[in-house]
């Protein structure tokens, strides 16, 4: 997989909040957590998945702003029901997004695109 080729359909999967969709992205060791957490707390894809789902039962929902292609990276710009707005990096290799870290602010995130 690469970035651009998965960029439309990561954010048809985000804004339909469609977790089998966004599931057929991930790689199946994809990590997920705070920018420089070296231990995140989602290791694969079936935590990430129940994030996702423990998020929507908790009623967090957003809708995709942004999704930029960066070499092997797509930035993705959520904007919350709660009215915040949030930046996630995803990162992408052979086997679909294998790293997703996230922001409060586009500078934070775009910073991080070049690493």
């Amino acid at each position: 997989m690469t970035a651009a080729g998965i960029a439309d359909r990561v954010r048809v999967a985000l804004d339909n909040a469609d977790v089998e969709e966004f599931a057929a992205l991930l790689s199946p060791d994809v990590h997920w957590g705070a920018p420089g957490d070296a231990n995140p707390p989602c290791q694969n894809r079936a935590q990430v998945l129940a994030w996702y789902h423990k998020g929507r039962d908790q009623g967090r929902r957003a809708t995709v702003e942004v999704v930029e292609v960066h070499g092997n990276a797509l930035l993705v710009g959520l904007h919350q029901v709660d009215g915040d707005q949030r930046w996630q990096v995803l990162r992408v290799g052979p086997d679909g997004v294998n790293d997703i870290r996230g922001y409060e602010r586009r500078e934070e995130a775009v910073a991080k695109l070049a690493h």
